[in-house]
């Protein structure tokens, strides 16, 4: 394990602090710490996505239960990041290790610009053998641009950094088929390849912790996000954050999620995994053969159906008649355009739209294929 890798960690509300009271665990934190700091000190680029604000927040201001209300729990946010920001930071300071925080909102990775600037700050941070602390800028983050869990966000950010592995430390020790605590038969799952992944059957509940927002279905989704991006990735137990070194030495610890191939293009990657699509078209059979086997851009002549509301240079999902996703990109013209097109040869495009266009709805260079 002497090679330089790439980790990104992430550490839950229920990791982080006791489920009775909403207190830090701070015996896990040092822990944590200690291995993180030990990582890095291997020559390994470290990066640590912590939930944990809000719960925080809760408990400096004595509230019992987490509020409902998007603009208070914002407010609680701030409180609690501050507080949880210098926790790491007294920790990581009696180890000499410097940290940084990092507070994204989904619409920075939806921007070319603000994505490729985020990565280089971390390439920049890497460099100077800084540990970056990433969460969600709560504070200014609007509901449709969250991203609803740090599970997704640790996922993204893998992408993003173009990580080797992603840890997701949580409350239990490894994926069962159903919930232990419930399902005393619940029988445990080792390891899973991109195959089983998409097959997977778990009875996962949606919800976490009284003071987190994941569950586990949030974390396989996060799985199936960071291994299709090439990441492979290990749910583990929150408590023992020491493990993380046995796993990469190849102990049988957790749940490992094999990647998949990894795609080298930063682009496609960004559009892939940063963009938030803002609507679908429906293709025909010639059109998906077109995109998925022969790396053809998309005409306007295989669109059978638009859906949503979009403008040119918005991301949107491509599907086949039943609706299943087979493709996104970044399309040339709006729906409304798309609509008086759509199932047309290119040639006809001035002629419907009374103006001159690109002769593609997508191209290839801005197209991924799932």
């Amino acid at each position: 394990m002497n090679v330089q890798q790439t980790i990104v960690v992430k550490i839950g509300t229920s990791s982080l602090a006791q489920p009775e009271t909403g207190k830090l665990a701070l015996s896990t934190i040092a822990s944590l710490v200690e291995t993180l700091t030990q990582l890095r000190q291997l020559g390994h680029h470290i990066v640590l996505v912590s939930s944990g604000a809000v719960g925080i927040g809760c408990s400096r201001l004595k509230l019992i239960e987490k509020p409902k209300k998007i603009a208070i729990k914002q407010a609680i946010a701030a409180v609690g990041q501050g507080r949880l920001i210098r926790v790491y930071d007294d920790l990581f300071t009696s180890l000499n290790q410097p940290i940084a925080q990092v507070l994204l909102t989904r619409r920075e990775l939806m921007e070319r610009s603000c994505y490729v600037n985020a990565k280089n700050t971390f390439d920049a941070l890497f460099s100077l053998k800084v540990i970056p602390i990433v969460n969600e800028n709560d504070t200014v983050a609007v509901e449709e641009l969250k991203f609803g869990d740090n599970d997704t966000l640790s996922a993204l950010v893998a992408s993003l950094i173009d990580a080797d592995w992603l840890f997701i430390l949580t409350d239990v020790d490894r994926l069962y088929s159903a919930d232990p605590r419930l399902f005393p038969d619940a029988k445990p799952i080792k390891i899973v390849n991109s195959l089983e992944l998409d097959k997977l059957q778990v009875k996962a509940g949606s919800k976490g912790s009284q003071w987190g927002t994941g569950g586990m279905l949030t974390k396989l989704t996060a799985a199936k996000l960071a291994t299709s991006a090439g990441v492979t990735t290990v749910i583990t137990q929150g408590k023992t954050p020491q493990n993380l070194l046995k796993i990469m030495e190849g102990e049988d610890i957790g749940t490992k999620f094999e990647a998949q191939l990894k795609n080298d293009n930063a682009r496609k990657r960004w559009i892939a995994y940063g963009l938030l699509p803002s609507g679908k078209l429906y293709l025909d059979q010639g059109a998906i053969k077109a995109i998925s086997q022969k790396g053809k851009s998309l005409l306007a002549a295989g669109i059978m159906k638009v859906e949503g509301k979009f403008d040119s240079l918005d991301a949107v999902q491509l599907c086949n008649e039943t609706g299943e996703e087979i493709a996104r990109g970044i399309v040339n013209y709006s729906q409304e355009e798309i609509n008086k097109i759509k199932g047309n040869h290119s040639d006809k495009i001035p002629e419907l739209l009374g103006y001159h266009g690109a002769e593609t709805i997508i191209h290839r260079d801005n197209l991924v294929v799932n």
